[in-house]
């Protein structure tokens, strides 16, 4: 492995969060806040850094596999570091680890947080923890290959950070591709603040719920989150706005060429679609049955929490940890789903869903017939026998990393219900859980130890799993 080109493509990375730093800065500037002290320290020392990173430099040559995954699996660990000084300087907490957690939190999208009091913190301090998760959710490695020249071709970042299985290109070229998806992610999210800001949401607070609803990150400005508006319409944007955010961007794209059929033709889509209304339906009955007396309002929160668990938003608008059984567990199978492949959201994923499903089912119809030769299809495409290979052994590798996670936090005196929904919710980047980490509630009172396991799942999640433990292996250091 070339190291030179690793440390130099660090380096440029870490002068880009130093950069984007700014932004902040300038929000504490117009808001004469104190914390701009602590955004010109933090944006001096990650320049710095990346500055002597950056002197190891390299003639233009193509990313191997191995340098990918190395550069894409560093670059989010230091820019998680890097990304916590601010939390640090600006006195918010009184250890690293705490600051690590928010940081991770933010940019793997995930939303988890240990502040117990979000009207506390400064403009600058809010805005510096969504902005991460807006830099996070398209990917800011997808961004420096737009941006960057010698990155113009690099494939290997581009699948290492990318979610999802397969990745149909939007142009023949990466870089291509790259532009056009921050192109649309940045529509998106300008429309996004435009509609909430014109249904008399305070413009800051318009940045901070876009950004966390296109990035499915899920921070907010507001302790109570979306339920602290109580606005039945700002809902409605942000329900409309998660379900756009958990579908592939590359239909996206289509729809935007004109190409509408291309969105109902889809066999992910279509699928993502039925899980979204089945889960509304079953749950809204099961609310209107046990716990609300109106209908609409059972509609309401169903709808509201199914897209945001699905779209790993983790937005709450009512504690749904009080909420019946039967609709708690649905919402516990969704972290695991996730939202589409190519999109922000986190999880599984939609479309391995739908292969493992029809995996299951050929082999029931071989069972029954034994002679019949078939092959694995998702719509009028074959699946290859390695990508086929590939959702099983990430399906494994899923529940393998979640069960470890889940029995070692029991370990540290967690519950099991805490555990589970706090794994489940951290590993598939959606946030609040249940129990002690439910959606009115933080992770601050989790161990330290429990935080460094957690806030490793998030990344793995974010990463998709085979990024960060091929990097672990022995044998991917051996010449």
């Amino acid at each position: 492995m070339r190291l030179k080109i690793v440390f130099n493509i660090l380096g440029k990375l870490l002068i880009f969060v130093g950069l984007a730093m700014v932004l902040p800065l300038l929000v504490a500037l117009f808001y004469r806040e104190i914390d701009v002290l602590s955004f010109v320290v933090s944006m001096g020392l990650t320049i710095s850094i990346g500055k002597i990173m950056q002197k190891f430099s390299f003639s233009q040559q193509e990313i191997r596999h191995r340098e990918g995954f190395a550069i894409v699996t560093l670059g989010w660990i230091l820019i998680s570091i890097f990304g916590a000084i601010p939390f640090m300087l600006s006195g918010i907490f009184d250890n690293f680890v705490d600051a690590f957690f928010e940081s991770v939190s933010g940019f793997t999208t995930t939303g988890a947080t240990v502040i117990m009091s979000l009207e506390s913190l400064s403009h600058s301090i809010l805005f510096w923890r969504s902005l991460s998760h807006w830099l996070g959710g398209m990917g800011i490695i997808v961004m420096s290959i737009a941006i960057l020249p010698e990155l113009a071709g690099s494939m290997q970042l581009f699948k290492a950070e990318v979610p999802g299985p397969v990745h149909d290109r939007l142009r023949p070229r990466i870089k291509e591709t790259a532009k056009t998806l921050w192109v649309i992610y940045l529509l998106l999210t300008v429309i996004q603040i435009l509609l909430l800001w014109l249904n008399e949401m305070p413009i800051f607070d318009a940045v901070i719920h876009a950004f966390g609803t296109v990035s499915t990150g899920g921070f907010s400005s507001r302790t109570l989150s979306v339920r602290a508006y109580d606005s039945l319409i700002i809902e409605g944007i942000m329900v409309a706005f998660m379900f756009l955010a958990g579908t592939n961007f590359t239909l996206h794209y289509q729809v935007l060429r004109g190409n509408i059929k291309a969105l109902f033709n889809n066999k992910e889509f279509r699928f993502y679609l039925f899980l979204v209304s089945t889960a509304i339906i079953l749950i809204t009955i099961n609310l209107r049955l046990q716990v609300y007396k109106s209908l609409i309002e059972s509609i309401r929160y169903a709808a509201f929490q199914t897209l945001s668990i699905i779209s790993t938003a983790g937005f709450a608008t009512v504690d749904y940890d009080i909420w019946p059984p039967f609709s708690r567990g649905i919402l516990l199978v969704l972290m695991f789903i996730g939202g589409s492949a190519g999109s922000t959201a986190g999880g599984i994923k939609v479309i391995r869903i739908y292969a493992l499903m029809k995996k299951g089912f050929q082999e029931l119809y071989k069972l029954i017939h034994p002679r019949a030769v078939t092959s694995l299809k998702i719509g009028n495409r074959a699946v290859s026998e390695e990508v086929s290979t590939s959702i099983l052994g990430f399906f494994f590798l899923y529940i393998i990393v979640f069960v470890v996670a889940a029995i070692t936090l029991t370990s540290f005196g967690i519950d099991i219900v805490s555990s589970v929904s706090a794994v489940a919710a951290t590993l598939g980047n959606i946030g609040p859980g249940l129990g002690l980490i439910g959606p009115l509630k933080t992770y601050i009172s989790l161990p330290v130890t429990g935080k460094l396991l957690l806030s490793f799942c998030m990344l793995l999640g974010r990463l998709e799993i085979y990024t960060v433990l091929v990097f672990m292996l022995s044998g991917f250091w051996r010449k």
